[in-house]
């Protein structure tokens, strides 16, 4: 397989990190395709000199390689296998990278017998798209990895390849449950703090610096401390289904994992509470306590 090293790459899908990863390109001096569902994503791209197709197959044509950023394995199913998707005229010749996160086995099911489709988990946020600072597991086809290679450094910082298709999403959804356990530690002790008369402002700085929090914790405690949840660097619909897709694994390999399951459970309430497209901070808000008069 041919390493890509020239010829335009698609992007499909041009939510938060589709337009990061199509921005970072462009500035990189690739040639962009691109399409989203919904067109209007796309302008900005479009105005920085990216083509816009009118559908993923079209988008697709002459180029080397095909990033597919969409949400949900139902979506990535779409953009794949659907009429107007990546494989709907037959194979394709480049290398696929699925880098939304779905199930492993759904990542599979879809590549059926293409050996040229990646699994690449992205540990990042927008603004490490936009950088190339992302850190990116790779699983897949050691060819079609080496072919990519090309691409994946001017993504990503770190590129590692751990095996099979299905390993980079397994080490994502390992790695967000880590996220989603944290971000819901951080806001449950400072819910209680706050219930117990501390002063919240003075908890988040508490924890920000001590030696209990993480990188993370103390990047979304200033998320807590402004209570500002709009813009999310990660969204808690998204949380909550890696939760369910991290519990779903862990049941299926038979592993009893209590703090997954809670963790799930909280971000599914908390998007049901309409909490879904603030950022997974906002998972606090399904903790605080109801008034005294809320029946």
């Amino acid at each position: 397989m041919t390493p890509v090293t020239s010829g335009p790459v698609a992007v499909i899908g041009l939510g938060t990190m589709g337009s990061g990863l199509a921005a970072r390109l462009l500035d990189q001096g690739v040639r962009v395709r691109v399409w989203n569902r919904t067109p209007e994503r796309a302008e900005p791209l479009a105005r920085a000199g990216a083509f816009v197709a009118p559908h993923p197959a079209a988008a697709v044509e002459g180029t080397s390689a095909v990033i597919c950023a969409v949400a949900d394995g139902a979506a990535l199913g779409a953009v794949m296998r659907g009429p107007d998707g990546v494989l709907a005229a037959g194979p394709y010749p480049g290398v696929v990278m699925c880098v939304g996160t779905v199930a492993p086995d759904e990542v599979i099911q879809i590549a059926g017998d293409v050996s040229s489709v990646l699994d690449v988990g992205m540990l990042g946020n927008a603004d490490h798209a936009r950088d190339g600072e992302l850190r990116l597991f790779v699983g897949g086809d050691e060819r079609a990895f080496n072919a990519a290679r090309p691409i994946l450094r001017m993504l990503g910082k770190e590129i590692a390849h751990l095996g099979a298709l299905g390993s980079g999403m397994r080490m994502k959804l390992c790695l967000n449950l880590l996220m989603g356990i944290e971000v819901q530690a951080l806001a449950e002790a400072t819910e209680l703090a706050t219930a117990c008369g501390l002063d919240r402002q003075l908890v988040l700085k508490t924890v920000a610096n001590s030696g209990f929090a993480s990188p993370v914790m103390a990047f979304k405690s200033r998320r807590l401390a402004s209570g500002r949840y709009d813009e999310p660097d990660f969204r808690l619909r998204l949380m909550a289904k890696d939760l369910m897709l991290a519990s779903k694994q862990a049941a299926a390999v038979g592993l009893s994992l209590p703090l997954a399951t809670t963790a799930a459970e909280t971000h599914v309430r908390a998007t049901e509470q309409g909490l879904g497209d603030q950022d997974c901070v906002a998972v606090t808000r399904a903790l605080a306590p109801k008034p005294e008069n809320d029946t």
